[in-house]
């Protein structure tokens, strides 16, 4: 019996003719701005007898495999004395006038070839014609290149393509195999569930089975990453799904994940996982730049990359950062880039969630089967919200457009002028602005045709520059620009256009106010969603934000701790804005006792830097031996790890790290027993008065739901709550929390705390 392999003509096809420019993520055959317009554009041009947009497959046999390949071709033609063309539509920003069928891509006639034999095949014909159709996107100028071939001459084609995929197919085959069995004898890697574990665990199994959503509030301290990873693992050896995405914001959860799956590793779990890690963390150069003139890694990539996956998903299992570097340096290829090849044949990923839900960087490559047979788990959701504003908004600066336009004044005049339409649209508008803020809930539909030009330009000058030099600031702009028309093609309801003057300058942003219906749309076609985290609270706003829908499920478990490991205090002191200055020696006083009363290891919360740098400098007069360390907005890798090594279970002295709400230190770290006393949360977490949260919350009120919540208390108290779920990490943990703030004693904000620290 024949191995199965089921794949998309265009996955066969890209793996097979890898080919490309890693420069900097761009591609010179672009379809970003004008692809589908191109294709409609043509396809209308054809006969009332021609067909477009044409599903194709076929079975295709090879020694121990069957190819099962599919794919949708853009145009048949049918001409009177009865012979047919495939067609296959390209568009480009390059000049295509001088373009020859040498300088067509190996990739494209692969796919119009593979179309053509489908299509003989199934129709029983002889001899059919293979088209390329360029299109230039701007001028819509066109390119035609045809080839008329035989049957016998495309099978032969095919059939090298295949011969060629087919060692890849074996190695995936292979490693399913050895997967699944060990699957079946894994059981779960600890001696028992802890409180509210199985009950996660079953209900991560059921949203996969049943293909639905799960938002997870599961307190610190239940293992969640456990929990979710090994019922998707059971599920995948079950059949229920092939793969697995592990989502994370920081480093620090990305490595929880490589730990709970080096522990089912060493159980006998045969599975292969890659972690992909941010191209100027992992890069090999001093300066990242990916232009093949200044980096060996992407000179030849294409050539090399194939031999390096191949290796690399043959010997390797848990395929961390160190793996790939090390695979990388092995083949002399890019260690982000292969990352990001070897995570299709991956069974596990673990990235952030830009690969998934921000729209510039997605992984593009992941076919509709693949997207179905996949699951997602979105550790530390709460996160996701305001990352996904990010995502889905998009900004533009009036400084760049000038600083090109004089910049290519003389040189390039066609970018000279489509930098200058865009500074001078933008001093039209500073001009018109009586306010220093404006907002609208228009698109700026002028702006991003003025910026689609500008985007052709830039193409056509990054592709034609065979120099190797290429402008930094062209480069840099081209990507902001592309990213304003993507962002401008989701442009909805749920968003604002607002404009910034500040002096000589003009910003303007559309600005995302609620992600939830991109999010969904976003992860649309998987399997199934779960989005876990301690402080989905509370959850009706975290199910509504992150894109829920009537059919999905919500848990929320208790605390495996008992309430007497917590040692729970409220201080009604306001820390409102107004009333800082006022109370500041109070509160000094008040963390001063604390230390004093009960010396150990401490962290002291605070809701912004200036806030916290000021009580820091006051604390500090009253107290010069004692040992602190400070939080500072630009901390490297290196003095993070300083900073929590420093919290030792056998420190003689107090120490106190102070440190601010939703920062690298209230989230994702474990310092457990006594290398961590006790907790001080000062404040309710609010964010920030400011044009953006005002938004949101207008925007809310204007929905019928209470947008000062929305905006400012519900994302405020979730960052207290990670805050103060750093103290109490493991079943012997005993410590105090010290809670600052008179709004504590108010409903409002006293029911979103967590039962085991109500009193």
């Amino acid at each position: 019996m024949l191995d199965q392999v089921a794949l998309s003509v265009r996955a066969l096809v890209e793996y097979v003719f890898r080919s490309g420019s890693l420069d900097s993520g761009f591609r010179t055959m672009s379809t970003l701005t004008e692809g589908t317009k191109a294709h409609q554009k043509i396809q209308k041009q054809y006969e009332d007898q021609d067909q477009k947009e044409v599903y194709v497959s076929a079975e295709i046999p090879y020694e121990d495999l069957l190819f099962v390949v599919d794919g949708r071709c853009d145009g048949l033609l049918f001409a009177e004395d009865g012979s047919v063309t495939v067609d296959e539509i390209k568009s480009t920003s390059r000049d295509i006038g001088t373009m020859t069928e040498a300088d067509s891509s190996p990739v494209h006639w692969a796919q119009a070839k593979f179309y053509a034999y489908m299509y003989a095949l199934d129709h029983g014909v002889e001899r059919i014609r293979v088209r390329l159709t360029y299109v230039q996107v701007e001028t819509e100028e066109q390119k035609r290149f045809d080839q008329e071939l035989t049957f016998e001459e495309l099978l032969l084609y095919v059939t090298d393509i295949v011969e060629r995929y087919a060692p890849y197919a074996r190695l995936l085959e292979w490693n399913k195999r050895i997967r699944d069995a060990s699957i079946a004898d894994l059981v779960f890697p600890f001696p028992g569930y802890r409180e509210g574990q199985k009950k996660l665990v079953g209900a991560v199994y059921k949203s996969i089975e049943e293909g639905r959503k799960l938002f997870a509030k599961a307190p610190t301290g239940i293992g969640k990453t456990m929990s979710t990873l090994y019922p998707t693992i059971k599920a995948i050896g079950l059949g229920k799904v092939q793969h697995l995405f592990y989502l994370t914001a920081r480093t620090i959860t990305r490595t929880a994940a490589e730990d709970a799956l080096a522990l089912m590793r060493a159980q006998g779990l045969n599975l292969r996982s890659v972690t992909v890690t941010a191209k100027d963390k992992i890069c090999f150069q001093e300066e990242v730049d990916c232009r093949k003139e200044k980096c060996p890694y992407a000179d030849g990539y294409y050539d090399r990359i194939n031999g390096a996956i191949l290796d690399l998903l043959g010997n390797e299992t848990l395929m961390n950062r160190d793996t790939i570097e090390t695979y990388a340096r092995k083949h002399t290829v890019c260690p982000f880039e292969m990352s990001l090849d070897v995570a299709y044949g991956a069974d596990a990923v673990i990235c952030d969630y830009n690969y998934m839900f921000d729209p510039r960087v997605a992984l593009k490559r992941l076919s509709a089967e693949y997207k179905h047979q996949t699951t997602l788990l979105i550790d530390e959701a709460h996160n996701l919200i305001d990352r996904a504003r990010e995502m889905y908004s998009a900004v533009l600066e009036k400084k760049d457009f000038l600083g090109l336009e004089r910049e290519f004044k003389g040189a390039r005049p066609n970018i000279h002028a489509a930098a200058k339409a865009i500074n001078k649209w933008f001093i039209a508008l500073k001009k018109q602005s009586a306010e220093q803020v404006t907002v609208s809930k228009e698109r700026p539909d002028e702006l991003l045709e003025l910026v689609e030009a500008f985007v052709a330009e830039a193409e056509r000058e990054l592709a034609g520059s065979h120099s190797g030099v290429v402008s930094g600031m062209l480069l840099e702009i081209y990507f902001a620009a592309l990213s304003f028309l993507r962002i401008g093609k989701l442009y909805d309801e749920s968003y604002v256009t607002y404009t910034e003057v500040v002096r000589n300058d003009v910003r303007l942003k559309m600005f995302c106010m609620n992600p939830s219906s991109l999010l969904r749309q976003m992860g649309k076609g998987f399997r199934s969603h779960v989005f876990f985290s301690a402080t989905l609270s509370p959850l009706n706003y975290f199910m509504d934000m992150l894109g829920s829908e009537e059919e999905d499920y919500s848990l929320t478990l208790g605390s495996p701790f008992a309430k007497e490991q917590w040692d729970v205090s409220v201080v009604p002191l306001s820390t409102r804005y107004v009333d800082r200055e006022r109370t500041k020696a109070a509160l000094v006083s008040l963390l001063q006792k604390r230390v004093n009363e009960q010396p150990g290891n401490y962290l002291f919360f605070f809701p912004s830097y200036e806030y916290m740098n000021g009580v820091y400098e006051s604390f500090m007069e009253c107290n010069e031996k004692v040992s602190t360390l400070l939080q500072t907005s630009e901390m490297v890798e290196e003095a993070r790890e300083s900073f929590l090594a420093a919290f030792a279970a056998d420190n003689e002295q107090t120490l106190i790290g102070f440190a601010v709400m939703g920062g690298i230190f209230s989230e994702g770290i474990d310092l457990v027993g006594d290398r961590l006393r006790g907790v001080v949360v000062v404040g309710v977490g609010m964010p920030q008065l400011g044009l953006e949260r005002n938004l949101i919350k207008g925007y809310f009120d204007e929905e019928g739901r209470n947008g000062f919540n929305y905006a400012y208390v519900y994302p405020g108290m979730n960052k207290v709550l990670q805050a103060g779920g750093r103290l109490i990490r493991s079943e012997q943990d005993r410590g105090v929390l010290m809670l600052i703030d008179d709004r504590y004693l108010q409903p409002q904000y006293s029911r979103l705390l967590p039962e085991e620290w109500r009193r």
